[in-house]
């Protein structure tokens, strides 16, 4: 057996159709042989056709799920997905401030569902912008939560680095933005400012699919498990990018809208 190793804690909401949030981060760890631990901050009613509900988690049991955790298990490194309320963050951000100090942090800022449901209420915005951001140490942004934060049109491939420099500049220590938005045929094209300032490119043909429900969530986790097992950052978002390009041509084809990938492409067939 494959010794499991990278401890990562995700901080995200729960997503019932099993394709995006807390179910997509703990199956995306485990496949690329990582460790899992979760805190959940909200419980979504959700399929591939999608968002019908969200309950709130109180801030409260928030902290307590991150608090029992770190102090028994400890992590190797953070990932941050839905938070949804100003509250939570505020929560999430004064228990890593104390508990987790120095520990690596991937932040998916979470503002919209594949659907189209907002997921981050507008007061949110402000305290994502300005409190956690500054923490991190690799923000995952697609185009359209991109443009929110910087307030700023993204129009083609070619103005991606300059946003990746806007996204810095908030000041999180590395930016990956995510080109998976761009209309058109033309390849798929994310860019990479990382921690020691280069700026890199990923580039490959676009997969034509609607199976693509969860790629953020699945991306951003699979990158947290690379940094937890001590891949440098460049390394960590390639093979991230090379598990999501299999789980989607892998997708199992299930539901009606927008479908999950195939997060279980690394395990072996025990049938």
């Amino acid at each position: 057996m494959t010794q499991m190793h990278g401890r990562v804690l995700i901080i995200a909401g729960s997503d019932s159709g099993g394709g995006a949030g807390i179910q997509a981060d703990i199956k995306s760890v485990t496949a690329l042989g990582g460790f899992a631990m979760t805190a959940i901050t909200a419980l979504t009613a959700q399929n591939t056709q999608g968002v019908h509900g969200i309950h709130e988690v109180p801030a409260g049991f928030v902290a307590q799920q991150m608090k029992v955790v770190l102090d028994d298990l400890g992590a190797d490194c953070i990932k941050i997905g839905m938070l949804h309320r100003p509250e939570i963050i505020e929560t999430v951000i004064s228990i890593l401030k104390s508990h987790a100090p120095g520990v690596p942090i991937v932040a998916d800022p979470v503002m919209i569902a594949k659907g189209g449901h907002s997921l981050l209420e507008d007061a949110a915005q402000d305290a994502l912008r300005h409190q956690l951001l500054p923490m991190a140490t690799l923000i995952t942004p697609n185009l359209p939560e991109a443009e929110v934060l910087i307030d700023s049109t993204i129009n083609n491939a070619d103005d991606m680095p300059a946003a990746a420099m806007s996204l810095a500049a908030l000041g999180p220590k590395a930016v990956l933005l995510k080109g998976g938005h761009l209309p058109g045929d033309g390849p798929l094209v994310d860019v990479l400012l990382d921690d020691a300032g280069e700026m890199h490119r990923f580039e490959d043909t676009r997969i034509d699919t609607a199976n693509t429900h969860g790629t953020g969530c699945t991306l951003a986790s699979a990158t947290a498990c690379g940094i937890a097992q001590g891949l440098p950052m460049v390394d960590a978002v390639a093979r991230a990018r090379e598990y999501v390009r299999d789980a989607i041509l892998s997708n199992p084809g299930y539901g009606s809208g927008h479908g999950p990938l195939n997060h279980a492409v690394t395990v072996r067939d025990f049938n």
